[in-house]
């Protein structure tokens, strides 16, 4: 003779769902808040984007006939990415950070000071 099998209830000694469990593992109503350490993805992004705003002004300003003032503002914005990407830590760069961080800088350095350089030594275009 078989037994009719009834279907299981859950109980409170069943592990939680780890999509919905925070990261202590004890049940809860979502994702535990992110801790203090961790920065959101979006925020890792502006000095970034603060890099690159920077460029797009030099490059109106190359745009405007300025030829002396746009490659500086340039210049500008490579010692910017050098100097986030020296101060801030690994997780709060972005997209800046390509190589390993000694070679990240020495490229954007190099490459400001010879734009700085290509700046002084153009002639002046008259108007």
């Amino acid at each position: 003779m078989e037994e009719a099998v009834a279907p299981e209830a859950h109980s409170s000694e069943e592990e939680p769902d780890p999509a919905t469990a925070p990261e202590d593992g004890r049940p809860g109503d979502g994702p535990a808040p992110a801790p203090g350490g961790e920065t959101p993805g979006w925020l890792s992004q502006v000095p970034y984007f603060l890099v690159l705003a920077t460029m797009a002004a030099g490059i109106v300003v190359v745009a405007a006939a300025y030829f002396k003032r746009g490659p500086a503002l340039i210049a500008g914005a490579l010692l910017l990415a050098a100097a986030f990407r020296w101060l801030l830590p690994p997780e709060k760069i972005g997209m800046l950070a390509v190589r390993s961080r000694w070679v990240d800088i020495a490229t954007v350095t190099v490459l400001a000071v010879a734009l700085i350089v290509l700046a002084w030594v153009a002639p002046q275009l008259s108007a």
